[in-house]
């Protein structure tokens, strides 16, 4: 009698596809997927008017080597510490900055209620969508969203 390492391994040695054993069972593929993924390996590289270019040129992937430069825009919002009541939003490009200003008083709207704290920061990379969630986060419904989930 033979155990039942050996009859598997006995299959797979009759499997005709052999060369896509992949995951749990020896003689298909798992799924449609590994499918695309070993055809993708096998492909030719397509051609354009710059003759051949690699599979991955028009990726968004990030690749090692080579350093990424990304503004952001920053909306956040502060809280005093004088009276954690009081809260202001905001937008900037360097949040430390803002912070150092706003504690300063060089700004005439939050002088009152200094020192501030961050208590929420968005990152975008859009200017344009950075301005819009701050203008929605003064708004009366863009503060009620900032009370209940920032």
């Amino acid at each position: 009698m033979m155990s039942f390492e050996g009859l598997v391994a006995q299959l797979v040695e009759q499997c005709p596809f052999k060369a896509l054993v992949q995951g749990s069972s020896p003689c298909q593929p798992t799924s449609l997927r590994s499918e695309r993924k070993r055809r993708a390996k096998t492909a030719a590289p397509k051609r354009s008017e710059g003759g051949l270019r690699a599979p991955f040129e028009q990726s968004s992937e990030l690749r090692l080597g080579k350093p990424v430069e990304m503004k952001f825009y920053y909306v956040y919002i502060l809280q005093s510490e004088l009276d954690e009541r009081h809260f202001y939003s905001g937008l900037t490009g360097d949040l430390h900055s803002r912070l150092k200003k706003h504690n300063a008083g060089d700004v005439p709207h939050t002088a009152k209620f200094r020192p501030w704290r961050i208590k929420s920061a968005i990152a975008f990379t859009e200017q344009e969508r950075a301005v819009k969630f701050e203008r929605y986060l003064k708004s009366s419904s863009g503060r009620a969203f900032a009370k209940k989930r920032l």
